[in-house]
């Protein structure tokens, strides 16, 4: 999706969120000379006034610290950075193009599909930028498997599996059953990563399982979702996702199994396994990645360069998960409608 004219630079700039990703966003703009912080916005004005002074933006024109994206929105800005709790992606998102702003959003973009197919809709009616930040395409490890996948012949299995060990879980959105959302939707990453290598989905059969304390339920201090997908390419692949106190060592790993060799990824090592012998894979660094990504929206505004994935390719992978929702209610397995 593709703005209908270059910005003229500086482009002016409002982040919605103060946590981690924000952060990383608000240092990005900073180190650009192209763009202007003209505001940001949080649930608690002072704890977004430390926010600003942490991040160092004071060598600006001290950005305004407001109390909501509703606030933000009557602010003279050109893009409209979206980095707070999941439920508020969607609707932020939305009222930001009817507002007539380019918009960059975490993903997910919603936590329902209807809202993301009513977004995506506003952004093309309007011609305006809706980015859905998908890093981990940008990633060394994705950039390996990538490049390696065709040595392993025709693809039979494939896993990708990330624990998370957290003890004590803490108290915050991240573990709240309504801020954080279905797991694979709120990780929305891990189903992307497998739609971008392999493509559509005919099936899929979920279990996802929650341990909360009694005496507060909306917590929870552990989740575990698996999900078996049957791909349109003709094979299995297993998608699980864990974190919290049940679990004691983290796990990061995607194999990818076919006739002619196998690429395993271990956190960062890579390697691949064929006949021949184990050939070790060059992973690139994971580090820098929301400021690749800032930079690239920024030139796309300002010179038009094409982005790395379209709203679409996001939507796709929403709607997967939404469906591996739908199987963990209803221990069901769920087609998937091309």
């Amino acid at each position: 999706m593709h703005a209908t004219t270059p910005i003229t630079s500086p482009v002016r700039v409002g982040i919605v969120g103060t946590g981690f990703a924000a952060k990383l966003r608000a240092q990005a703009l900073l180190q650009d000379s192209r763009c202007h912080l003209v505001a940001v916005a949080g649930r608690d004005q002072q704890r977004t006034k430390d926010f600003i002074d942490r991040v160092g933006l004071t060598p600006y024109p001290p950005p305004a610290a407001v109390s909501s994206w509703q606030e933000l929105l009557n602010h003279d800005i050109d893009l409209v950075i979206i980095s707070t709790v999941n439920p508020e992606h969607g609707p932020a998102a939305r009222a930001a193009l009817l507002a007539h702003k380019h918009v960059v959003v975490e993903y997910p973009l919603a936590l329902h599909v209807p809202l993301a197919e009513e977004i995506i809709q506003i952004a093309e009616a309007k011609q305006l930028l809706l980015h859905i930040e998908h890093i981990e395409l940008l990633g060394g490890v994705h950039q390996a498997l990538k490049q390696n996948l065709p040595k392993v012949g025709n693809v039979t299995y494939a896993r990708y599996t990330t624990i998370s060990p957290q003890h004590p879980a803490p108290h915050k959105w991240t573990y709240h059953r309504e801020d954080f959302g279905f797991p694979l939707t709120a990780a929305l990453s891990r189903v992307h990563r497998l739609t971008d290598l392999f493509g559509p989905v005919i099936k899929i059969k979920c279990d996802c399982q929650y341990w909360a304390p009694p005496e507060n339920p909306d917590y929870f201090i552990a989740c575990l979702c698996a999900a078996q997908l049957e791909l349109a390419s003709g094979f299995m692949a297993h998608l699980v996702y864990g974190k919290g106190e049940n679990f004691w060592k983290p796990e990061r790993r995607f194999e990818v199994h076919g006739h002619q060799g196998s690429l395993i990824f271990d956190g960062d090592m890579g390697e691949l396994v064929t006949a021949k012998g184990n050939e070790a894979i060059e992973v690139g660094d994971r580090r820098g990645l929301f400021a690749k990504d800032t930079t690239m929206v920024i030139d796309h505004l300002t010179t038009g360069q094409p982005l790395y994935l379209q709203p679409a390719d996001s939507l796709y992978s929403l709607k997967i998960a939404a469906a591996a929702q739908l199987s963990a209610q209803t221990g069901e397995t769920v087609t998937i409608e091309t």
